[in-house]
């Protein structure tokens, strides 16, 4: 389509099944990269991906030509299947339904890249719960926490 532009910036976080501890510090960085390459691959750009051991955060320069809801879930199918034909997690592996997306302006790169990438001391503070809600109040996204992930 002619004259169309768009710089969208996205933040995806989506959680493992029952918020289970199933992500290992050693294939974290393999699953990642998987991750990034699927974002790749359906014409967006895979600007930092990073994971903990019960979720994942992918930012992205969003094309708005793949649907949101689309490119979340051949990520979480895709990655799901990565892990578990490669036997990378000692039970069956799979992420939660559902998922947060937040928006962000250009101003605002170096800051949320920092804040992903220094996943792991930012959970030695903060649980994954009390992060996600963080999210969804600063994006002043209403919220029924019944309706949130699964927390164990």
């Amino acid at each position: 389509m002619p004259n169309v532009y768009s710089r969208i910036y996205l933040q995806l976080v989506f959680a493992v099944k029952n918020r289970q501890a199933l992500i290992e510090s050693v294939w974290k960085d393999e699953l990642c990269r998987y991750a990034a390459s699927i974002i790749q691959s359906k014409g967006h750009k895979s600007i930092i991906t990073n994971a903990v051991k019960d979720h994942i955060h992918l930012f992205l320069g969003y094309n708005p030509s793949n649907p949101i809801p689309d490119l979340v879930r051949e990520i979480k199918c895709y990655s799901s299947k990565f892990i578990n034909d490669r036997h990378l997690s000692r039970f069956k592996f799979e992420w939660q339904t559902g998922y947060g997306a937040f928006s962000y302006s250009r101003s605002d790169i170096d800051r949320v890249y920092q804040y992903i990438q220094n996943q792991e001391q930012h959970h030695k503070i903060k649980t994954s719960k009390a992060e996600y809600l963080e999210l969804l109040e600063e994006h002043e996204i209403a919220y029924d926490e019944k309706y949130l992930f699964d927390w164990i």
